[in-house]
């Protein structure tokens, strides 16, 4: 895949290309899926499958006080995307000269003249230019004005929700980590370094691992079923994970605790993915540490037991299967 960071490095390297553009936070199934149809059209026609993001999210200039948290970085989205046969992404800066760009400066600078678009494919509520004057019928005129196709697609749904970014942070917030990974197609996770804790685990429960994560989106407070990788060594682990604020000894700090399920026989990590695969229970305030271990012992042989069923967990969580998508209009609008 090739990156690039604004328009004049784009200049005549950048297409003819199959093109759609969104922000594409968290690459769900729904982003999956229209990455899938550019390719695919791009291969049928000998262009390049492309995409058009931005950095930072449109509305932390246009709207900061209604800016979402994000759940990805812009280096994970580019990833994914290659992994969907995706060849070139322009990421471009966001600032208030693009956010003034009326919708047919905007597509004739970009979409027609750097990108060199020859498709461009978007969801069917998607809006551009100045105040979002443009939609995907004046999207389709200017396509004809300059010379590229247009095609609008319905958005995904799983199990009668319409797949969007927002309903997995809303997901996710509540702590259903497994309906945020159907939406996803992966499981959600959580990478950092790893810091020192106020050593009361090792002393009266059980010894955990403390995260330090730049993530601006995490699960809800709770206790979890997850997997934790060394992003330094090829090792894993299954593990349960904590996010509160350790009632019982009365914290006030946020903390991401997760204490591993198989032995640690060498060095400790120093930095870590955290993946959330099930939700196991609040956080709860006990009446001294005893409980509070009495209880992480059940946790533990629940989570055992949820990892013994790993090949089902994987199985249902395929993109592949339980969602449902709207009929798409399978032709270009000319």
């Amino acid at each position: 895949m090739r990156i690039f960071r604004n328009l004049e490095e784009a200049g005549g390297h950048f297409g003819p290309c199959a093109l759609t553009i969104g922000n594409f936070d968290g690459c769900h199934i729904g982003h999956q899926s229209i990455f899938r149809q550019v390719k695919a059209a791009a291969s049928e026609n000998g262009w390049k499958a492309a995409v058009l993001t931005f950095d930072p999210h449109p509305a932390k200039i246009v709207a900061p006080a209604r800016a979402p948290k994000l759940l990805s970085t812009v280096g994970q989205r580019t990833r994914w995307m290659a992994g969907c046969g995706i060849e070139e992404v322009m990421i471009l800066p966001f600032n208030s000269e693009v956010a003034a760009l009326d919708p047919s400066a905007f597509v004739s600078n970009i979409l027609s003249g750097a990108l060199r678009a020859r498709a461009v494919m978007v969801g069917d509520n998607f809006r551009f230019g100045h105040n979002q004057a443009g939609d995907v019928a004046l999207l389709a005129a200017l396509g004809e004005r300059f010379g590229f196709q247009s095609k609008s697609m319905h958005a995904l749904r799983l199990r009668g929700t319409v797949v969007s970014s927002s309903e997995i942070r809303r997901r996710l917030a509540c702590g259903d980590v497994s309906g945020a990974a159907r939406m996803l197609g992966r499981f959600y996770f959580l990478e950092g370094v790893v810091i020192r804790g106020h050593g009361i685990g090792a002393k009266q429960t059980v010894p955990t691992l403390n995260l330090d994560t730049a993530a601006e989106v995490l699960p809800g407070n709770g206790v979890y079923v997850t997997r934790t990788f060394d992003l330094e060594a090829e090792r894993m682990w299954p593990s349960i994970t904590n996010i509160g604020h350790r009632p019982t000894f009365g914290g006030d700090a946020l903390a991401i605790e997760t204490f591993l399920l198989s032995r640690l026989d060498s060095d400790p990590p120093v930095r870590l993915r955290v993946e959330f695969t099930h939700r196991l229970r609040d956080e709860r305030k006990f009446d001294n540490a005893a409980l509070l271990r009495l209880q992480i012992l059940k946790d533990v042989e629940r989570a055992r037991a949820w990892h013994r069923r790993w090949d089902d967990i994987i199985k249902g969580y395929s993109p592949s299967r339980g969602y449902e998508s709207r009929r798409n209009n399978d032709s270009f609008r000319r």
